[in-house]
Parts: C-alpha cells; structure tokens; sequence
C-alpha cells in the first residue's frame, strides 16, 4: 500500500530542488513571464502542447489564460494544441502521429507567439518537431520539462528545467510554475487595465 507521508514528502522535496535551483530558473521563469506578457500585448497568443498528464496540463493552462485565473481582466490569447480530435487523428493518420503538433503550429502559429512544449523527458518526438517548427516561423520556443532536460533543451529557446526523474513530481511542478505565470500575468495585466 502507497504511504501517502512519504508520497507527501517526496512532493515536498521536489518543489525544494525547483526552489534550490534559483536564481537560475527564476531567471527564466521571469523571461518566460516578459516575454508571455509582451507577445499579448503585441496581439499574438501563448500556445501550449503536451502528451498525456501534459496534454491536460496544457488545456488547463490554456484555459486559465482565455477565462481568467484569479482576477478579472481582459480574455487573453491562448490554445492548446491538444483538443482537436479532428486535426489529432487526421494528422495522426496522414503524417504518424510525431507530425500532429508539428502540422498544427506550421497553420496556425505565427512570428509573434510564444509556444511552449510540456515534455517531462524532453525526448517526446512529437514536441521537439513541433518545437523546431516554430523556430523555423520565427515564434519564441520554451520548453517545460525535467530530468536533465533530454533532447528539449538543444531544441527550445528558454527551458524550464524541474530537477526531478519522477514523472508525476515533474508534472506537479510544472503546473505549480504554470500558475505561478498565470498569477503574474494577471498582475502585469490587471495594472495595465487599470492605468487606462
């Protein structure tokens, strides 16, 4: 039987290292807020992409950029790459399913975006293309992921690396600097609206 304290404890841990790992991840974890704050403010969107638990975690992420996350302010421009279940099977089915967000961010992404790959190995081949893609477009790359950063981290412009070999830890953290974006954004926003 799993021992929920000691679950508990290796959680706990993992969000010790995120925090041990500063200034450095700070560092871009604050880039990766200008860089989100500027690119909506210039009219392009936050475009976010994940396999499975990460797939979620890109919906919700997506979600609480369109609806709000904890102030009222404008609706601001994000998707995720996750959802359609069309594009997904006709993609998967026509180019093999390492091309389904590659396709996507060649039709819909654009110079001015920010597009963030969740991949908690860094190996996902479907994520690193889709990455390489909109360097090619000329969009900002970033990456969240974890372990030593796998082949990600040659790939995306700023990576947001979680010191952890645990999957499931990875994606705990992952969301927790999620919502650490979204709160910031909300702030940048919020003054911004209520300087007008």
């Amino acid at each position: 039987m799993t021992d929920l304290q000691h679950l508990f404890e290796q959680n706990l841990q993992v969000h010790q290292n995120v925090f041990s790992a500063l200034p450095s991840l700070y560092t871009d974890i604050q880039s990766l807020i200008n860089k989100c704050y500027t690119s909506l403010n210039q009219g392009g969107k936050i475009v976010f992409m994940g396999n499975g638990g990460s797939a979620a975690d890109s919906q919700h992420l997506a979600a609480e950029f369109v609806v709000r996350y904890k102030k009222e302010r404008r609706a601001l421009a994000a998707i995720a790459l996750t959802t359609d279940t069309s594009i997904l099977t006709a993609g998967g089915n026509d180019y093999g399913f390492d091309a389904v967000f590659e396709r996507q961010v060649f039709a819909l992404v654009k110079p001015e975006d920010i597009v963030i790959g969740i991949t908690t190995s860094g190996q996902s081949p479907n994520i690193n293309l889709a990455l390489q893609a909109a360097n090619e477009l000329g969009a900002t790359t970033v990456s969240f992921t974890g372990r030593d950063g796998g082949k990600v981290k040659d790939i995306a412009q700023l990576n947001i690396i979680v010191p952890s070999d645990v999957t499931a830890h990875i994606q705990e953290a992952h969301i927790f600097i999620g919502h650490f974006l979204c709160e910031a954004i909300d702030e940048l926003i919020t003054a911004e609206e209520e300087n007008t």
